[in-house]
């Protein structure tokens, strides 16, 4: 895919995620995680790291910053989200939606890790941060159900997406890589 489409999908995914975040929706229900897998599959490695932060920074500034430890461990598990799919993706062929599962999992353990030990909201031991991923299971079935929705749609819109630019360049093209092949 040519840079050019790259970055003007790019925008779209980080204008899709801040408008997303802003209009009401289920707690942990947002196309974050979603964006950073589906870049990692079709964009590359730092598309998948970045627009799910720049979109969530750029949202942030109109719903308001939140305790620096959780917000830092809210982007740094998105970027690491990114950067293990776009990874993970060159060795284990899973469908999309599984990386999806995971990354739900992996966003509710650190984040509510970082809750646990940077509020005062639980005592800091073994059941006190057990309580901790106990309060945030509700959370973690929204944001399950969310990613996975997400990633699905913006999975087809991709397919659909490549399909029409490959179309465009066929079309443009003097001869296409199969008539240069047989010609």
């Amino acid at each position: 895919m040519h840079t050019k489409y790259k970055i003007i999908i790019g925008l779209l995914l980080v204008g899709f995620i801040i408008l997303a975040r802003l209009i009401p929706h289920l707690p942990n229900v947002a196309p974050v995680a979603a964006v950073g897998l589906v870049a990692a599959k079709y964009l590359g490695r730092r598309y998948a790291i970045f627009l799910p932060v720049l979109g969530m920074l750029a949202s942030d500034m109109f719903i308001g910053f939140y305790h620096l430890p959780v917000m830092l461990s809210v982007y740094g598990s998105f970027m690491l989200i990114g950067f293990g799919a776009s990874v993970l993706m060159k060795y284990w062929r899973v469908p999309l939606v599984t990386y999806s599962m995971g990354a739900s999992v992996f966003f509710f353990l650190v984040t509510n890790f970082a809750v646990w030990l940077s509020a005062a909201w639980y005592p800091k031991t073994l059941s006190g941060l057990l309580l901790a991923y106990e309060m945030g299971l509700p959370f973690l079935r929204y944001a399950l159900v969310g990613d996975f929705l997400y990633t699905v749609v913006l999975s087809g819109v991709f397919f659909v997406g490549t399909l029409w630019i490959e179309k465009i360049d066929y079309a443009k093209s003097p001869t296409s890589e199969y008539e240069k092949f047989f010609i």
